[in-house]
């Protein structure tokens, strides 16, 4: 039996929690990715699988970088965005990833501008 790459064992996780976490028109899910240099975000109605509202490190305007601070100013501007899309209340789904660190940093960002969950 061959070992499990730790990208293999990271779906695994996201599997076992997506069994669990649905986002709905009223509770959409927040699904967060990190990757090795950037961090991304988007709020997903589960019932039509649709993304509501997406904010990245990638983008230019928002001058944020792949680090723990950036990543705060990703859940900044995810939550104003979802804001103006009218949405108030989130599911989290940290995507098969630890809490901690960017993953954690992008949540706090995302309930000081007003988002809950």
């Amino acid at each position: 039996m061959a070992k499990k790459t730790r990208h293999e064992l990271r779906l695994a996780r996201h599997a076992r929690l997506r069994k669990r976490v649905t986002g709905t028109p009223e509770k959409p899910r927040l699904s967060v990715y990190r990757s090795l240099k950037h961090i991304s975000a988007q709020i997903i109605d589960d019932t039509t699988g649709r993304t509501l509202v997406a904010a990245s490190s990638l983008e230019k305007d928002l001058k944020a970088t792949g680090n723990i601070e950036g990543a705060k100013l990703v859940g900044q501007a995810i939550a104003e965005r979802a804001k103006k899309a009218g949405l108030s209340s989130v599911i989290f789904d940290r995507g098969g990833f630890q809490y901690h660190g960017r993953v954690a940093s992008l949540a706090d960002g995302a309930r000081e501008a007003g988002l809950e969950f």
